[in-house]
């Protein structure tokens, strides 16, 4: 547990490291020079999951056969990723520089920087070159069809991917971390990239991805809740945006969401800003006739945009001061 230094470590309390990392994060984001020779970690993950999924996940084999495979590749590499972020963490506490090994990890892992960066490019593009420039822009963060989104349309994907994200790419991978250390975050984003990948509801994935999507709706049950409420709270210290609005939506509008989770941030922030989020939306081709979240307006603009960002950073401060006075009480 992260929470309390175990006698093998040597160096700042572990708290300390993780508020550094956040810090590191918040300032160089992605590291694209590190990445350059080196393979990002999510990466080396996204090719396990691809090489299990060709082997395992045959057409040919039945759906009760894909669905056990399935199951069996989530055990793999949650397996491999907790024993792997075991015997790093402990490297790192035997060491006297280990802990500055372990903050560039925790960096490379939490996407504050980059999730900001990539929602404002979309708001810098639809403002700057218009509908095809936002379409674009908002193809690299979202899963649905960028042909079938008007400008409104791009606006509202770009704040409903930064709500979301803020909950899978930020707090829970903080959250994990907090409890069970670098075992705890590497088996977080494992689930989450598993899911990023085979957790879907298919003719392919319907069988083999069930398992993994089940436990990374398992995984974020708390964090996307916490994110919702860090959300709220960002909203009260933001202009243009309310806590007030946001934690009543957040409440009532949530489990309207398809996902058990991702309506929290989402609903969170369509309240702050007024808005209203989701709705019916386009994946394949297929209509989706989701709800809409929120009560305000669906038309959301590149202004819009840029005030859900500022809710964003906010909420990332908050994070990060929580941790600093959980560091203040246990020390």
């Amino acid at each position: 547990m992260l929470l309390m230094t175990s006698s093998y470590h040597i160096g700042p309390h572990p708290l300390l490291v993780l508020i550094g990392a956040l810090l590191l994060d918040a300032a160089v984001g992605d590291m694209p020079l590190l990445f350059r020779t080196l393979p990002h970690p999510v990466v080396l993950v996204g090719r396990a999951i691809a090489w299990l999924d060709i082997r395992l996940n045959r057409e040919q084999r039945s759906e009760h056969a894909r669905f056990v495979r399935g199951i069996l590749t989530v055990c793999v590499l949650v397996v491999a990723a907790a024993l792997l972020g075991f015997l790093i963490q402990r490297a790192c506490e035997a060491v006297s520089f280990g802990w500055l090994v372990e903050l560039i990890i925790v960096a490379v892992l939490v996407a504050q920087r980059s999730l900001f960066d990539r929602v404002r490019d979309v708001a810098v593009a639809l403002n700057d070159q218009g509908l095809v420039g936002g379409r674009t822009a908002v193809a690299h963060i979202v899963g649905r069809d960028p042909a079938s989104l008007d400008a409104h349309g791009v606006a509202r994907a770009g704040i409903e991917s930064l709500a979301e994200n803020f909950s899978d790419s930020v707090v829970a991978p903080v959250f994990w971390t907090l409890l069970l250390g670098l075992p705890g975050l590497f088996v977080y984003k494992t689930a989450n990239t598993l899911d990023s990948m085979i957790g879907h509801m298919t003719p392919r994935y319907r069988s083999f991805g069930w398992a993994a999507a089940r436990f990374d709706d398992a995984l974020n049950l708390v964090p996307a809740r916490l994110s919702g409420l860090l959300i709220a709270l960002a909203a009260g210290l933001a202009p243009q945006a309310r806590f007030g609005p946001a934690l009543r939506i957040m409440l009532r509008d949530s489990g309207k969401h398809r996902s058990p989770n991702s309506g929290w941030p989402e609903a969170a922030i369509a309240g702050a800003l007024d808005l209203a989020l989701a709705g019916p939306r386009r994946y394949a081709g297929e209509i989706v006739a989701d709800p809409w979240l929120g009560d305000g307006k669906a038309r959301a603009t590149p202004l819009d945009m840029h005030r859900a960002l500022l809710v964003f950073a906010i909420a990332c401060i908050l994070q990060g001061v929580a941790i600093a006075l959980l560091w203040v009480v246990l020390t």
